[in-house]
């Protein structure tokens, strides 16, 4: 009887134990993912300058390679449902056309910051990742 009393609550400390760990990493998660979004969402505002977009592409860029995400035969990343960031630019209110942000790279990312660094851009939508709830998307349009 003693013995399988002292079964029993082992058994149950490490059911305790084990709830314990995976709400730790629950916890652990979650907080990477808010100052992951934190990063951001500071960008989520009324104005920021072309320089602003280039270090925010930038962020963009060495996270996806973090967590390497694919890309295609046009060399853009490839969204995935749990860590991949885009960003689109719309240089134009007229043109509203949406500009990926590794075609920036392609086409001499110092051109950019050359001519658009002392523009502002106003982030005209974020979308987060359903799985993560990770930031997976920014479009930024020029303020004319």
């Amino acid at each position: 009887m003693k013995k399988t009393f002292s079964v029993i609550i082992l058994i149950f400390l490490v059911i305790i134990v084990c709830l314990y760990m995976n709400y730790k990493d629950m916890l652990i998660n979650k907080n990477s993912v808010r100052k992951f979004n934190k990063e951001y969402e500071f960008y989520n505002k009324e104005a920021v300058l072309g320089t602003d977009l280039t270090t925010i592409i930038n962020k963009a860029i060495n996270s996806n390679e973090k967590f390497n995400i694919e890309k295609d035969v046009n060399d853009l990343y490839i969204p995935n449902d749990s860590n991949s960031i885009k960003i689109y630019i719309i240089f134009s209110e007229k043109d509203n056309r949406y500009y990926p942000m590794e075609s920036l790279i392609q086409n001499n990312f110092e051109d950019f910051t050359k001519y658009f660094g002392g523009a502002e851009f106003k982030c005209v939508n974020v979308k987060y990742h359903e799985k993560t709830g990770q930031i997976a998307e920014m479009i930024f349009s020029v303020i004319e």
